[in-house]
């Protein structure tokens, strides 16, 4: 499966969670319902998977944790908050090249309409 597919299943599973919840959850617990929802539609799907990076020629083995990795392929980043920031675009593309992944998307359960809550991201770098 490509990562546009991967990517239409992650943000219609996001926009039916965002509708049956609403905003104001905890991050950790939209990232525990959506793990379940890509599951049972086929994904598979990895919650705060350790990254490691190599800097240098030194390994560092957790160079930090993603919130989620679908089917190896799509990198999420959730957040529940009022309004995202400039530096949270910057935080997953940085995921994004560590990664070597194509595509990320980032998830704000907290805006009012979960449309306005995803923005999609693609690793120039490769």
């Amino acid at each position: 499966m490509d990562e546009n597919r991967i990517g239409g299943i992650v943000v219609d599973c996001a926009v039916k969670l965002h509708m049956a919840t609403g905003p104001g959850l905890l991050e950790s617990v939209h990232e525990k319902m959506l793990v379940r929802m890509l599951v049972n539609r086929g994904l598979q799907a990895q919650r705060q998977v350790p990254v490691p990076i190599t800097f240098e020629g030194e390994h560092f083995d957790l160079g930090f944790r993603a919130d989620i990795i679908v089917e190896n392929k799509v990198i999420l980043e959730l957040k529940s908050i009022e309004r995202l920031s400039p530096v949270h675009k910057k935080q997953l593309l940085t995921y994004l090249k560590l990664t070597k992944l194509k595509v990320g998307y980032l998830l704000n359960f907290g805006a009012p309409l979960m449309k306005e809550g995803i923005t999609r991201l693609i690793n120039g770098t490769l």
